[in-house]
């Protein structure tokens, strides 16, 4: 019997649909102003595998996914440049409407290269306004939704369900409102299900309330009705979509309705990337085109999302991709092998334990162990083969793709192998293996005859660029070969990058110096401008990421490659206007000095800091540190879970003071402040956040170290 999992009960229930032998299935689908990223693409996987299941078992289904039209931008937040990719396809004067198709069909080519089986129906916002009118007006006929100046607002107060499906209620619901309070609200809890017009508004609506257009939560209540009925089975989408989407949805939905509409919510977890959730501020947002410009296909994404439960987190990285890649393809050829067999009866206990598991709310990790196991049983190739065609139809792993046996010409050439391995003439039987492979076969040697499966493509290569800090060999143990190593690292801050750069190597004087650039995963012309700046200049090496690992990484990368006895972590707002590498080496000549730099703070509590003069401070600024290599094999390097650039100096600074170490400033050095780029092009409130997450990770580790301030050891 299907079980599944019920964000709103919590628990797993036995599926029981509406009308037996059928099942009605709403997707929350993409908003279609930019490209969906993997995690998107794992939530769709999860409703194409339930999908698929459930025709399996018998259901005939109906699957609505909605598409949320780029129409229901805010247009504020075009006025405040926070969506670049629709502000500059609207400068570039494309229509919204063209933009809707642009992405809409990108989208749809996603899901076909993963084998998604397209929904039924693709409603789109705009063309269900006047259902969203006719649902709005009905919350307000039933009291649930008031009228202030032109927008609609839904009374939370008003029902009594709200907060059942997220949990959220209260205190904890006050919390997850994000937005700034609307003074029209008569609580802060309340949305909005229709918005008067803004100056500037290119898509809007007459309505009876005045030209305006819906709120985004009732978009999926007026669809997910309309074309499903008052009441429909299983409600998909991703776990961020719980609060405050599918709560305001619930209960907008059941409100108008005066019923439950959804029976079943699942909800699939985040995917994250190296640990951590993709975000644009973070630049670890990845594509499906990103994965396949890299060799990867399709399928292989596919497996990898089979390989983790549904509702658990998926940490994915290249190294799993790759290994999820080696897998499918080895799955392929044992396929393939069991293919060559006719037809055979066995392996019942397999097909009854693959499809336990799949019912078993989508087990898809444990069914997939089942098919490993099914392949290095006993079964006869023959029944191993039928039951894998019968589970790919869930699965969508292509096992069967062409070819589906070995052409004569490439047997013959097997069975000449063959025999001149019998005869010991081992040089041309590899010969004639080489002359297999270029046909696009592999030849497997067995204890009996040898085994001829389809040559797998060859495995994506390492990307262009690291890929973590971790890619790179490590340096620190060898001898310093040169006076300093210069460390700048930047993403698509090129006029930074090359001012900074160019500054170092014109007043380096007599020293021997490296500068060393990370490119931390820049789309500017950055990496474009390094390769022929290094070929021109042999002191200046080159680093390039394939995304940007963060900020504590990239400065890693640069720390695992230095040379210099010295090294100088230079920002690129920072740019030398004489000698200042002679002070920095005299200062950090005397023993216990640890880092020293230009600007430092001091403060009393761990928690205040302020500017600080020197000579001695607690922590010396990023924009320029500078100590001895030496040092870095005793201390550590840096926190990469510092991505952003604020308190990673403070951090490091009291790392030092951990080991005894002396962090001082040295005046009048020679240089000068430019904008920090980093600071200027993250929106304000980013800033905030951003920062803030730094700082209590800063706390967590030195926070009750008082012992080691400057302010201490005065008392």
């Amino acid at each position: 019997m299907l079980q599944l999992y019920n964000t709103l009960t919590r628990r797993k229930e036995p599926f029981a649909p509406l009308e037996p032998g059928k099942a009605s299935i709403y997707s929350c689908g993409p908003t279609v102003y930019r490209d969906v990223h993997i995690g998107n693409l794992r939530t769709y996987l999860l409703a194409d595998w339930l999908r698929r299941l459930l025709e399996a078992r018998g259901f005939a289904v109906t699957h609505v996914k909605n598409i949320t039209d780029v129409g229901h931008m805010r247009q504020e937040m075009l006025d405040r440049g926070e969506d670049k990719v629709i502000a500059a396809a609207l400068a570039a004067g494309k229509t919204p409407q063209q933009i809707v198709k642009e992405y809409t069909k990108s989208f749809l080519r996603d899901e076909a290269a993963l084998d998604i089986k397209p929904a039924d129906v693709f409603p789109r916002a705009t063309d269900h306004i006047p259902q969203m009118i006719e649902m709005t007006q009905e919350l307000l006929k039933r009291g649930l939704a008031y009228e202030v100046e032109g927008n609609v607002y839904f009374s939370v107060e008003r029902f009594s369900g709200y907060g059942k499906l997220s949990g959220n209620v209260e205190a904890s619901l006050l919390e997850g409102v994000r937005a700034e309070m609307d003074p029209r609200k008569r609580d802060p809890r309340d949305f909005a299900l229709w918005k008067a017009t803004e100056p500037g508004r290119v898509m809007k609506w007459p309505s009876p309330w005045g030209e305006g257009f819906p709120g985004w939560h009732i978009e999926c209540s007026a669809m997910s009705t309309f074309h499903l009925g008052p009441t429909f089975d299983i409600h998909t989408g991703g776990v961020d979509n719980i609060f405050p989407h599918h709560e305001d949805e619930l209960a907008q939905s059941e409100g108008a309705l005066g019923h439950q509409v959804v029976r079943y919510w699942m909800h699939g977890q985040h995917l994250l990337v190296d640990g951590l959730k993709m975000a644009k501020s973070t630049g670890n947002t990845y594509t499906l085109p990103d994965l396949q410009s890299r060799g990867f296909e399709p399928p292989a994404f596919r497996y990898l999302c089979a390989a983790t439960h549904y509702r658990r987190r998926l940490n994915f990285t290249f190294d799993s991709l790759r290994a999820a890649t080696f897998a499918l393809n080895r799955l392929r050829q044992e396929a393939f092998l069991a293919a060559q067999s006719p037809d055979s009866e066995g392996g019942e206990e397999w097909e009854s334990a693959f499809w336990d598991a799949m019912e078993d709310d989508l087990h898809l990790p444990r069914a997939l162990a089942i098919v490993w196991r099914m392949m290095r049983s006993e079964t006869p190739p023959g029944a191993k083969a039928r039951l894998l065609r019968s589970f790919d139809e869930v699965l969508m792993f292509g096992l069967f793709a062409p070819p589906t046996e070995v052409p004569a010409p490439v047997r013959a050439l097997v069975d000449e192998r063959q025999e001149l391995r019998r005869r010991a003439t081992f040089a041309d039987a590899d010969g004639l293996r080489e002359r297999i492979d270029a046909a696009g076969f592999h030849v497997r040697d067995t204890r009996n005859d040898p085994a001829v499966v389809p040559a797998p493509a060859p495995p994506p290569a390492k990307a262009v660029g690291l890929h973590s800090s971790k890619d790179i060999p490590s340096w620190l143990e060898k001898p310093d070969e040169l006076d300093f190593s210069l460390i700048l690292n930047g993403r698509d801050d090129l006029d930074g990058l090359r001012r900074g750069v160019e500054a170092a190597l014109r007043h380096a004087g007599d020293h021997k110096i490296e500068v060393i650039v990370v490119d931390n995963g820049s789309s500017d012309g950055t990496s474009e401008w390094l390769e022929e700046l290094a070929a021109r200049d042999e002191r200046v090496r080159a680093i390039r990421c394939d995304h940007n690992l963060g900020v504590g990484a990239a400065r890693n990368c640069g720390l695992r490659q230095a040379r210099g006895r010295y090294v100088v972590l230079l920002d690129s707002s920072v740019e030398l206007t004489g000698d200042l590498l002679s002070p920095l080496a005299e200062a950090l000549e005397d023993g216990p000095a640890g880092i020293v730099g230009a600007f430092g703070v001091n403060t009393e509590d761990l928690r205040d800091f302020e500017d600080a003069p020197g000579p001695e401070v607690d922590a010396v600024e990023g924009y320029l540190m500078a100590f001895r290599r030496e040092c870095v094999r005793e201390v550590g390097l840096m926190d990469e879970k510092f991505r952003f650039y604020r308190h990673l100096d403070l951090d490091y600074s009291f790392a030092f003071r951990e080991h005894g170490y002396r962090n001082r400033i040295v005046p009048d050095l020679p240089l000068r402040r430019h904008a920090h780029s980093d600071w200027e092009r993250t929106p304000e409130e980013e800033r905030d956040r951003l920062s803030k997450r730094n700082f209590y990770r800063f706390l967590k580790k030195h926070g009750d170290r008082t012992d080691l301030l400057l302010a201490s050891a005065k008392k």
